[in-house]
């Protein structure tokens, strides 16, 4: 099973969310402050690390944060615990590099079904090639970087998960809910702009490799699997 990191100031709920992980058969290590989870996160070393929003003394966004920008520790899976529930905040925290997000209250079986679900997805981010090489587009997984004809991209890590979904599901066609679902963590039945939004800018920072990925009009985005098909779609 897996070592889990909880930082939550509601010591209540931090009781309850430790019995459960320990009962669920994994290692647990707790703390009620951001300065604190940290110092856990680099000495404990933990798959995954679960971060309360609103902590007493930095957020658990600016730990996410440190978390993904600090090389002895950006490989450890984020799931954010807030009780804000505003698209915005959820786009915020994925921005920063979190892998999943739950609003509170939530059940207890719930977060231990998102906690495995999210595990679970890191592994299998771990059995993938780590080293892209498509056309002019170089990615490294690993270090969460993308080249394209050798000149790095600025990418938020929002963008760098958007872009290896895509590359991931090649030649298959990514409805916009579908990918709220695995990108975002959203699952909804209605058409948003925030998808469109995010491909358009991703779109721009690439550049030379724009066209990589295609608009199907009325239906989602796909990346091409193959150079030559270079100029046979449709451009948002």
């Amino acid at each position: 099973m897996a070592r889990i990191l909880v930082v939550e100031d509601e010591a209540d709920l931090r009781q309850v969310i430790e019995y459960n992980l320990t009962a669920a058969g994994h290692e647990v290590f707790v703390s009620g402050s951001g300065a604190e989870g940290l110092r856990l996160a680099r000495e404990k070393k933990p798959e995954i690390a679960l971060l309360d929003i609103m902590l007493p003394d930095i957020t658990g966004l600016d730990v996410c944060r440190q978390l993904k920008s600090a090389a002895d520790t950006k490989g450890i899976l984020v799931m954010m615990l807030t009780a804000r529930g505003e698209e915005i905040d959820r786009v915020v925290g994925f921005e920063i590099g979190a892998d999943d997000y739950v609003v509170k209250p939530f059940s207890v079986r719930e977060l231990t079904l998102r906690v495995s679900a999210v595990l679970r997805r890191g592994q299998t981010n771990d059995s993938q090639e780590q080293v892209i090489v498509f056309g002019a587009l170089r990615m490294d997984r690993e270090a969460h970087r993308a080249w394209v004809d050798g000149e790095e991209l600025e990418l938020t890590a929002l963008e760098f998960k958007l872009l290896s979904i895509l590359y991931d599901r090649r030649d298959r066609v990514q409805t916009r809910s579908v990918l709220l679902d695995v990108v975002w963590g959203i699952q909804a039945d209605v058409t948003t702009r925030t998808v469109d939004t995010h491909v358009k800018r991703l779109r721009e920072k690439l550049g030379a490799a724009r066209d990589y990925i295609e608009t199907v009009r009325g239906v989602g985005y796909r990346f091409i699997g193959d150079l030559s098909q270079l100029g046979g779609g449709s451009d948002s």
